[in-house]
Protein backbone atom coordinates (compact mmCIF):
# COMPACT_ATOMS: atom_id res chain seq x y z
CA UNK A 1 0.00 0.00 0.00
CA UNK A 2 1.04 3.81 -0.64
CA UNK A 3 1.94 5.57 2.07
CA UNK A 4 0.05 8.84 3.01
CA UNK A 5 1.17 10.05 6.48
CA UNK A 6 4.87 9.23 7.38
CA UNK A 7 5.85 10.72 10.45
CA UNK A 8 9.68 10.37 11.45
CA UNK A 9 11.20 11.02 14.76
CA UNK A 10 9.05 13.25 15.81
CA UNK A 11 8.99 15.48 19.48
CA UNK A 12 7.64 18.17 20.80
CA UNK A 13 8.54 20.18 24.02
CA UNK A 14 6.88 23.05 25.46
CA UNK A 15 8.37 25.35 27.84
CA UNK A 16 7.69 25.37 32.00
CA UNK A 17 8.32 28.68 33.32
CA UNK A 18 10.49 31.62 31.42
CA UNK A 19 13.60 30.11 29.11
CA UNK A 20 15.78 33.23 29.84
CA UNK A 21 14.70 33.22 33.55
CA UNK A 22 16.20 30.14 34.49
CA UNK A 23 18.68 30.89 32.49
CA UNK A 24 19.42 34.01 34.40
CA UNK A 25 19.52 31.53 37.40
CA UNK A 26 22.22 29.61 35.66
CA UNK A 27 19.75 27.00 35.69
CA UNK A 28 18.69 24.26 32.49
CA UNK A 29 15.15 25.69 31.18
CA UNK A 30 12.78 23.12 32.23
CA UNK A 31 10.37 21.49 29.19
CA UNK A 32 7.83 19.24 29.22
CA UNK A 33 8.01 16.60 26.36
CA UNK A 34 4.51 16.06 24.71
CA UNK A 35 5.50 13.42 22.24
CA UNK A 36 9.21 11.68 22.16
CA UNK A 37 11.07 10.80 19.13
CA UNK A 38 7.53 9.30 17.51
CA UNK A 39 7.72 7.61 14.24
CA UNK A 40 4.41 6.24 12.51
CA UNK A 41 3.53 5.60 9.14
CA UNK A 42 -0.41 5.54 7.68
CA UNK A 43 -1.25 3.68 4.91
CA UNK A 44 -3.82 5.19 2.32
CA UNK A 45 -7.25 3.94 3.14
CA UNK A 46 -6.92 2.79 6.10
CA UNK A 47 -7.98 3.62 9.86
CA UNK A 48 -5.05 3.65 12.44
CA UNK A 49 -5.98 3.87 15.95
CA UNK A 50 -4.27 5.80 18.80
CA UNK A 51 -4.77 4.97 22.45
CA UNK A 52 -3.78 5.82 25.80
CA UNK A 53 -4.06 7.85 28.72
CA UNK A 54 -4.53 11.72 29.30
CA UNK A 55 -1.33 13.50 28.69
CA UNK A 56 -0.17 11.04 26.63
CA UNK A 57 0.85 13.29 23.27
CA UNK A 58 -2.75 12.06 21.20
CA UNK A 59 -3.93 15.26 20.83
CA UNK A 60 -0.42 17.19 20.61
CA UNK A 61 0.29 14.02 17.71
CA UNK A 62 -2.95 15.42 15.56
CA UNK A 63 -2.41 19.12 15.82
CA UNK A 64 0.94 18.66 14.53
CA UNK A 65 -0.08 16.72 11.36
CA UNK A 66 -2.88 19.24 11.03
CA UNK A 67 0.08 22.10 11.30
CA UNK A 68 -1.49 23.90 14.31
CA UNK A 69 1.81 23.20 16.34
CA UNK A 70 5.10 22.57 14.84
CA UNK A 71 7.06 19.81 16.18
CA UNK A 72 10.69 20.81 18.11
CA UNK A 73 12.38 18.01 16.04
CA UNK A 74 11.42 15.65 13.56
CA UNK A 75 9.14 16.01 9.81
CA UNK A 76 5.66 14.71 8.85
CA UNK A 77 5.26 14.38 4.77
CA UNK A 78 2.38 13.82 2.98
CA UNK A 79 2.81 11.67 -0.15
CA UNK A 80 6.34 11.66 0.47
CA UNK A 81 6.55 15.71 0.83
CA UNK A 82 7.52 17.24 3.90
CA UNK A 83 4.79 19.50 5.23
CA UNK A 84 7.00 22.34 6.47
CA UNK A 85 5.83 25.54 8.90
CA UNK A 86 3.54 27.40 5.95
CA UNK A 87 1.23 25.17 3.90
CA UNK A 88 -0.83 26.05 0.99
CA UNK A 89 -4.43 26.22 0.92
CA UNK A 90 -4.40 22.89 -1.26
CA UNK A 91 -2.59 21.16 1.53
CA UNK A 92 -5.08 22.27 4.33
CA UNK A 93 -8.11 20.91 2.29
CA UNK A 94 -6.44 17.13 2.09
CA UNK A 95 -6.10 16.45 6.21
CA UNK A 96 -9.01 17.45 7.93
CA UNK A 97 -9.82 17.10 11.82
CA UNK A 98 -13.62 16.33 13.57
CA UNK A 99 -12.87 17.78 17.22
CA UNK A 100 -14.84 15.98 20.22
CA UNK A 101 -16.90 19.22 21.17
CA UNK A 102 -18.99 20.11 18.37
CA UNK A 103 -20.98 22.48 20.36
CA UNK A 104 -17.35 24.53 20.05
CA UNK A 105 -16.39 23.84 16.73
CA UNK A 106 -19.41 25.20 15.34
CA UNK A 107 -20.48 28.61 15.32
CA UNK A 108 -23.72 29.19 17.03
CA UNK A 109 -24.53 32.33 15.00
CA UNK A 110 -24.53 30.41 11.82
CA UNK A 111 -27.13 27.99 10.76
CA UNK A 112 -25.72 24.25 9.58
CA UNK A 113 -25.60 25.24 6.02
CA UNK A 114 -24.10 28.75 6.43
CA UNK A 115 -21.08 26.81 8.24
CA UNK A 116 -20.72 24.00 5.67
CA UNK A 117 -21.30 26.71 2.74
CA UNK A 118 -18.39 29.39 4.06
CA UNK A 119 -15.85 26.00 4.10
CA UNK A 120 -16.59 25.56 0.15
CA UNK A 121 -16.75 29.46 -0.59
CA UNK A 122 -13.26 30.07 1.31
CA UNK A 123 -11.46 27.53 -0.64
CA UNK A 124 -13.14 28.17 -3.67
CA UNK A 125 -14.67 24.68 -4.64
CA UNK A 126 -17.92 25.69 -5.60
CA UNK A 127 -20.28 29.23 -6.19
CA UNK A 128 -23.78 30.07 -6.30
CA UNK A 129 -26.11 27.20 -6.57
CA UNK A 130 -23.73 24.77 -6.79
CA UNK A 131 -22.88 25.25 -3.01
CA UNK A 132 -26.37 24.80 -1.80
CA UNK A 133 -26.46 21.57 -3.84
CA UNK A 134 -23.41 20.47 -2.39
CA UNK A 135 -24.86 21.08 1.26
CA UNK A 136 -27.62 18.96 0.42
CA UNK A 137 -25.17 16.01 -0.95
CA UNK A 138 -22.89 16.62 2.45
CA UNK A 139 -26.44 16.26 4.73
CA UNK A 140 -27.17 13.11 3.11
CA UNK A 141 -24.04 11.80 3.16
CA UNK A 142 -23.91 11.61 7.15
CA UNK A 143 -27.91 11.00 7.28
CA UNK A 144 -29.13 14.27 8.17
CA UNK A 145 -32.24 15.60 6.68
CA UNK A 146 -32.06 18.95 3.96
CA UNK A 147 -33.78 20.87 6.73
CA UNK A 148 -31.31 20.94 9.38
CA UNK A 149 -29.31 23.12 7.12
CA UNK A 150 -31.61 25.76 8.24
CA UNK A 151 -31.07 25.24 11.72
CA UNK A 152 -28.55 26.66 13.98
CA UNK A 153 -26.44 23.87 16.15
CA UNK A 154 -28.00 24.71 19.58
CA UNK A 155 -31.53 23.59 18.28
CA UNK A 156 -29.68 20.07 17.19
CA UNK A 157 -28.81 17.10 19.56
CA UNK A 158 -25.18 16.56 20.57
CA UNK A 159 -24.97 13.30 17.66
CA UNK A 160 -26.75 15.78 14.96
CA UNK A 161 -23.91 18.32 15.86
CA UNK A 162 -21.05 15.89 15.41
CA UNK A 163 -22.50 14.61 12.14
CA UNK A 164 -22.45 18.34 10.91
CA UNK A 165 -18.83 18.76 12.35
CA UNK A 166 -18.56 15.59 9.97
CA UNK A 167 -20.27 16.67 7.04
CA UNK A 168 -18.18 20.27 7.28
CA UNK A 169 -14.95 18.29 7.40
CA UNK A 170 -16.01 16.28 4.42
CA UNK A 171 -16.47 19.31 2.34
CA UNK A 172 -13.25 19.54 1.32
CA UNK A 173 -12.89 15.96 -0.25
CA UNK A 174 -10.02 15.10 2.38
CA UNK A 175 -7.21 12.49 1.62
CA UNK A 176 -6.57 12.05 5.72
CA UNK A 177 -9.79 12.43 8.67
CA UNK A 178 -8.19 12.81 12.03
CA UNK A 179 -10.96 12.46 14.66
CA UNK A 180 -9.82 13.76 18.01
CA UNK A 181 -11.99 11.49 20.55
CA UNK A 182 -14.82 12.47 18.24
CA UNK A 183 -17.50 10.53 19.99
CA UNK A 184 -16.27 11.12 23.33
CA UNK A 185 -18.60 13.62 24.50
CA UNK A 186 -22.29 11.45 23.29
CA UNK A 187 -23.99 8.99 24.87
CA UNK A 188 -22.97 5.15 24.42
CA UNK A 189 -26.19 5.12 21.74
CA UNK A 190 -25.58 8.02 19.73
CA UNK A 191 -21.59 6.49 19.80
CA UNK A 192 -22.89 3.43 17.95
CA UNK A 193 -24.65 5.13 15.45
CA UNK A 194 -21.91 7.68 14.69
CA UNK A 195 -18.82 4.81 14.63
CA UNK A 196 -21.45 3.43 12.04
CA UNK A 197 -21.28 6.69 9.94
CA UNK A 198 -17.34 6.87 9.88
CA UNK A 199 -17.22 2.77 8.97
CA UNK A 200 -19.97 3.35 6.19
CA UNK A 201 -17.89 6.52 4.84
CA UNK A 202 -14.38 4.92 4.64
CA UNK A 203 -15.99 2.29 2.18
CA UNK A 204 -17.36 4.86 0.34
CA UNK A 205 -15.22 7.55 0.02
CA UNK A 206 -11.65 5.39 0.49
CA UNK A 207 -11.01 7.94 3.79
CA UNK A 208 -7.56 7.00 5.50
CA UNK A 209 -8.60 8.20 9.13
CA UNK A 210 -6.30 8.74 11.97
CA UNK A 211 -9.09 7.74 15.31
CA UNK A 212 -7.87 9.37 18.51
CA UNK A 213 -9.11 8.22 21.24
CA UNK A 214 -9.18 6.94 25.08
CA UNK A 215 -11.58 4.34 24.65
CA UNK A 216 -10.18 1.04 23.72
CA UNK A 217 -13.78 -0.44 22.92
CA UNK A 218 -14.39 2.35 20.34
CA UNK A 219 -10.75 2.55 18.30
CA UNK A 220 -11.63 -1.67 17.96
CA UNK A 221 -14.49 -0.59 15.80
CA UNK A 222 -13.43 1.66 13.55
CA UNK A 223 -9.51 0.90 12.95
CA UNK A 224 -7.71 -1.45 11.16
CA UNK A 225 -4.27 -1.04 13.28
CA UNK A 226 -3.83 0.51 16.95
CA UNK A 227 -0.99 2.48 18.02
CA UNK A 228 -0.67 3.10 22.01
CA UNK A 229 0.98 5.74 23.53
CA UNK A 230 2.96 6.06 27.03
CA UNK A 231 4.21 9.59 28.10
CA UNK A 232 4.65 10.58 24.21
CA UNK A 233 6.16 7.24 23.50
CA UNK A 234 4.79 4.41 20.86
CA UNK A 235 5.14 1.57 23.07
CA UNK A 236 2.82 -0.70 20.78
CA UNK A 237 2.05 -1.56 17.27
CA UNK A 238 -0.05 -3.96 16.14
CA UNK A 239 -3.33 -4.63 14.15
CA UNK A 240 -6.34 -4.14 16.07
CA UNK A 241 -7.36 -8.21 16.17
CA UNK A 242 -3.94 -8.64 17.12
CA UNK A 243 -3.78 -6.04 19.61
CA UNK A 244 -6.63 -6.89 21.27
CA UNK A 245 -6.13 -11.11 21.38
CA UNK A 246 -2.36 -10.91 21.94
CA UNK A 247 -1.04 -7.82 23.58
CA UNK A 248 2.90 -7.94 23.77
CA UNK A 249 3.23 -4.36 26.22
CA UNK A 250 2.38 -4.27 29.67
CA UNK A 251 0.66 -1.20 29.54
CA UNK A 252 -1.51 -2.57 26.48
CA UNK A 253 -2.35 -5.63 28.74
CA UNK A 254 -3.44 -2.98 31.55
CA UNK A 255 -5.28 -0.97 29.59
CA UNK A 256 -7.27 -4.00 28.08
CA UNK A 257 -7.99 -5.28 31.70
CA UNK A 258 -8.93 -1.69 33.21
CA UNK A 259 -11.55 -1.28 29.97
CA UNK A 260 -15.46 -2.30 31.36
CA UNK A 261 -16.89 -4.96 30.15
CA UNK A 262 -20.60 -6.52 30.63
CA UNK A 263 -20.34 -9.11 33.33
CA UNK A 264 -16.65 -7.51 35.05
CA UNK A 265 -16.32 -7.86 38.72
CA UNK A 266 -13.71 -5.15 38.62
CA UNK A 267 -15.16 -2.49 40.56
CA UNK A 268 -15.77 1.17 39.07
CA UNK A 269 -11.69 3.42 38.50
CA UNK A 270 -10.15 -0.22 39.59
CA UNK A 271 -6.75 0.35 37.93
CA UNK A 272 -4.37 -2.74 36.42
CA UNK A 273 -1.60 -0.39 37.01
CA UNK A 274 0.90 -0.29 39.99
CA UNK A 275 2.61 3.39 40.88
CA UNK A 276 2.17 6.48 40.18
CA UNK A 277 2.29 7.99 36.94
CA UNK A 278 6.27 9.45 35.75
CA UNK A 279 6.57 12.70 35.53
CA UNK A 280 6.74 14.21 31.61
CA UNK A 281 9.20 16.32 32.57
CA UNK A 282 11.79 14.66 34.69
CA UNK A 283 12.85 12.10 32.50
CA UNK A 284 15.15 9.40 33.65
CA UNK A 285 17.15 6.55 31.46
CA UNK A 286 15.21 3.25 31.13
CA UNK A 287 12.26 2.29 30.43
CA UNK A 288 9.37 5.04 30.69
CA UNK A 289 6.83 2.40 32.19
CA UNK A 290 9.17 0.59 34.35
CA UNK A 291 7.73 2.85 37.66
CA UNK A 292 4.28 0.94 37.32
CA UNK A 293 5.02 -1.77 35.32
CA UNK A 294 5.11 -5.10 37.48
CA UNK A 295 7.19 -7.37 35.24
CA UNK A 296 10.29 -4.43 35.06
CA UNK A 297 13.50 -6.23 35.97
CA UNK A 298 17.13 -4.30 36.33
CA UNK A 299 17.34 -4.00 32.80
CA UNK A 300 14.54 -1.83 32.64
CA UNK A 301 16.64 0.66 34.88
CA UNK A 302 18.99 1.00 32.76
CA UNK A 303 18.37 0.28 29.03
CA UNK A 304 14.83 2.11 27.35
CA UNK A 305 13.62 -0.72 24.77
CA UNK A 306 13.34 -0.17 21.51
CA UNK A 307 10.59 -1.11 19.09
CA UNK A 308 11.01 -4.57 18.17
CA UNK A 309 8.96 -7.30 16.67
CA UNK A 310 8.56 -10.68 14.01
CA UNK A 311 7.71 -8.33 11.35
CA UNK A 312 7.04 -4.82 10.63
CA UNK A 313 3.27 -4.97 11.61
CA UNK A 314 4.14 -5.93 14.78
CA UNK A 315 5.90 -4.19 16.95
CA UNK A 316 6.31 -3.45 21.07
CA UNK A 317 8.85 -1.47 23.32
CA UNK A 318 9.34 -3.74 25.74
CA UNK A 319 12.62 -5.81 26.45
CA UNK A 320 10.58 -9.01 27.64
CA UNK A 321 7.69 -8.40 24.93
CA UNK A 322 8.36 -11.31 22.34
CA UNK A 323 9.99 -13.51 25.11
CA UNK A 324 7.72 -13.61 27.98
CA UNK A 325 7.30 -11.89 31.07
CA UNK A 326 8.14 -15.25 33.56
CA UNK A 327 10.89 -15.13 35.44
Amino acid sequence: MTVLIDIDDLSREFPMGSALAARLRGRTPVTLRALDHVSLQVEAGTSVGVVGESGCGKSTLAKIILGLLQPTSGTVRLDGIELGRRRDRSVRRRIQIVFQDPGSSLNPKMTVGGAISEVLHVHGLFSGAAIERRCRELLDMVELPTTVGRQRPHALSGGQRQRVAIARALALEPDLLIADEAVAALDVSVQAAVLNLFNDLRQRLGLTMLFISHDLGVVRQVTDRVVVLYLGRIVEDQPTSDLFTDPRHPYTQALLVAAPRLGSTKRPGESALTGGVPSAIDRHEGCAFRPRCKFAQARCELEAPAITGPDASHGAACHFAWTGFDR
